[in-house]
């Protein structure tokens, strides 16, 4: 009966996908090197293991909104989940090494969003939990099929210039914010009856100056 080995060996941001796209290399190793693997279905959730890493004073400061003051790390400080991903393996014998694709999102309203924006330097630790079903074939030639242990993990620290990378390509100097609609709607009015051209405009009339004052319109 198989029995499958993960390790992540890489990340890579993908270029040119329709939404940001990041891709993780996993090597799969089968422990019997000689059993010829059918097919694999693959089910993965990746969390974000915020406990295994050291935050500097500045990065405190951005995830505050996530976990409060550190002085209440020690309750506030949980993992975190980032997303579920599926895919298909193709056959192979004893190892092969598969781009697992992970699909990312730059919206503040998602707490791994503002996680990682918070994030300056370093590593993100993250823990990939893996099931699905194994499609193989017995000494009898008939195909079988077999479940995944829910065990098997495997752990990686990623770079979070890789994740910065990713999201300066897909949206250069910008960021996205999700807002109500009837919020959405005032922002609008405002712009319209203000004669401004652009929503950056609009937000940085709306935001006090340097002295302290807001530029101020018509509401």
């Amino acid at each position: 009966m198989p029995n499958l080995n993960f390790a992540v060996e890489d990340a890579e941001a993908v270029p040119y996908a329709v939404a940001p796209l990041l891709n993780l290399k996993i090597r799969v190793t089968n422990a019997d090197p000689d059993e010829a693997i059918q097919s694999v279905m693959l089910r993965c959730q990746i969390q974000i293991e915020t406990t295994r890493r050291q935050y500097s004073p500045d990065e405190q400061a951005k995830v505050f909104e996530l976990f409060g003051e550190p002085e209440r790390w020690g309750q506030t400080l949980k993992t975190l989940l980032w997303t579920h991903t599926n895919m298909a393996i193709a056959p192979f014998t004893g190892t092969t090494t598969i781009d697992m694709p992970v699909p990312c999102t730059f919206d503040f309203n998602v707490a791994t969003t503002k996680y990682f924006d918070g994030i300056e330097a370093g590593e993100i630790p993250i823990c990939l939990l893996l099931s699905g079903t194994v499609f193989y074939h017995d000494g009898e030639g008939l195909l079988q099929m077999a479940q995944i242990s829910w065990e098997k993990e495997a752990n990686y620290r990623l770079p979070i210039s890789i994740w910065k990378q990713m999201m300066e390509m897909y949206y250069p100097n910008s960021a996205w914010l999700n807002i109500r609609k009837d919020v959405f709607d005032k922002l609008q009015k405002y712009k319209m009856q203000n004669g401004i051209t652009s929503w950056e405009q609009a937000l940085e009339n709306l935001l006090p100056s340097e002295n302290g004052n807001s530029a101020g319109g018509t509401n």
